[in-house]
């Protein structure tokens, strides 16, 4: 008699149908080509506020000329992990320069942030070990915690009197406490001095995903750390994504050399796994480079920041703290997020709507990022577009 089990695809089809009734469903849209900030979706010419590309380096001429030459001298593929024979000098330069920039003895690199964040936490923890969260954290520091098996402990957003008090609440086993240093959805920046602190009572290895931080924040762009004053001493280990302010793909993990060379020989996302091609390594490089002499940027991106959140607040938008390239826009509930958005983008402006379970229930926004590549007339213009869809949404509503 065949066992009796649920079916995927009909719990898959009821899935779906239930978020396509709470506004929830997600769905691609296709860029044709890119400009700059503009970008070609769907057919259609908008000016991109929603990517990563922070300091608009993705498309900068030395960052592409790099990846160009690398691949006609060493073709495109990794070809193989690490330690098999995917690891390239141009890995070896890119790992050099992060670890100089970033002041720390010793820096690992990864096909991803993802994969970094699973690696970190996979190699270092076990059963009977703990792993203590920001409640915000990205999904990956999460998934990390669940990769290793330890005991995952998640404490109220930038709290370090609650990430102390759960510290304490598990006396035994290895500890870490992972953080953002920026947080994706709010733009707000970690305690990380007060985090340190609870870390070093709590004997806990303090790990900061700075993936929105490097480049942006800190003396020299070197990220949320540096702007603490904080050193390899109060945070081992600290992760850099290569996609997000330095516009390429890719990860590295930097910090203490005992631990990264553990990583190196011990960590599953790491060990099993192509290598990142080389010539995107040797872009990365170009654009770490570029993002280290080339101060214009973050002063020009501070400015736009600044900029907007002045043009919001005169039309009577209440923003969350942040003086970072993140500017979410609160909507509230998701089919108003969603209207926004769409009304947007027939003004000619890409901005994402975000929804549960991405953000919280009730707490739907338009997450609006500024690069250093847009103009003043751009923020101006879109300030005054998000002005007019509030209204217009508002008055529908009323209507």
């Amino acid at each position: 008699m065949a066992t009796k089990r649920p079916d995927l695809r009909r719990r898959a089809q009821a899935q779906r149908a239930e978020a396509m009734a709470h506004d929830l469903v997600r769905s691609r849209r296709t860029v044709g080509r890119r400009d700059g900030v503009r970008m070609e979706l769907d057919g259609r010419w908008l000016i991109n506020f929603c990517g990563n590309d922070y300091l608009g380096l993705s498309q900068q001429f030395q960052v592409v000329d790099a990846m160009q030459n690398a691949a006609a001298r060493d073709g495109v593929g990794g070809i193989g992990s690490h330690l098999v024979c995917g690891h390239h000098v141009a890995h070896e330069a890119l790992e050099r320069e992060v670890a100089d920039w970033l002041e720390v003895p010793r820096a690992l690199a990864f096909g991803s942030g993802y994969m970094a964040n699973l690696a970190v936490q996979q190699a270092l923890l076990g059963d009977g070990d703990t792993s203590v969260q920001d409640r915000l954290n990205h999904a990956s520091l999460i998934d990390g915690a669940r990769l290793a098996g330890c005991r995952l402990r998640r404490y109220p957003h930038a709290d370090a009197e609650g990430a102390l008090r759960q510290l304490r609440s598990v006396p035994t086993g290895a500890a870490m406490l992972a953080t953002d240093g920026v947080f994706s959805m709010d733009g707000d920046v970690a305690p990380l001095r007060q985090l340190a602190l609870a870390a070093r009572m709590q004997s806990a290895l303090l790990y900061v995903d700075d993936a929105h931080g490097i480049g942006v924040l800190g003396p020299g762009g070197r990220g949320s750390v540096a702007e603490a004053r904080l050193g390899v001493d109060d945070v081992p280990l600290q992760l850099i994504t290569l996609g997000k302010a330095l516009g390429s793909y890719g990860a590295l993990v930097a910090g203490d050399v005992d631990l990264i060379d553990h990583l190196a020989g011990t960590a599953r996302p790491y060990l099993y796994t192509t290598a990142l091609p080389a010539p995107q390594a040797a872009a990365a490089l170009a654009s770490v480079k570029l993002a280290r002499r080339e101060h214009w940027r973050r002063e020009k991106l501070d400015a736009l920041v600044q900029r907007f959140r002045e043009g919001m607040q005169a039309r009577g938008f209440e923003l969350p703290d942040s003086q970072t390239p993140i500017q979410p826009v609160p909507c509230g509930d998701n089919a108003r997020a969603l209207d926004m958005a769409a009304r947007l983008d027939a003004e000619g402006f890409r901005v994402a709507a975000i929804r549960p379970p991405t953000v919280p229930e009730g707490r739907a926004r338009l997450r609006v990022t500024l690069c250093a590549a847009h103009d003043e007339d751009q923020v101006d213009a879109l300030v005054a577009a998000l002005a007019r869809a509030r209204d217009r949404v508002d008055a529908a509503r009323a209507a």
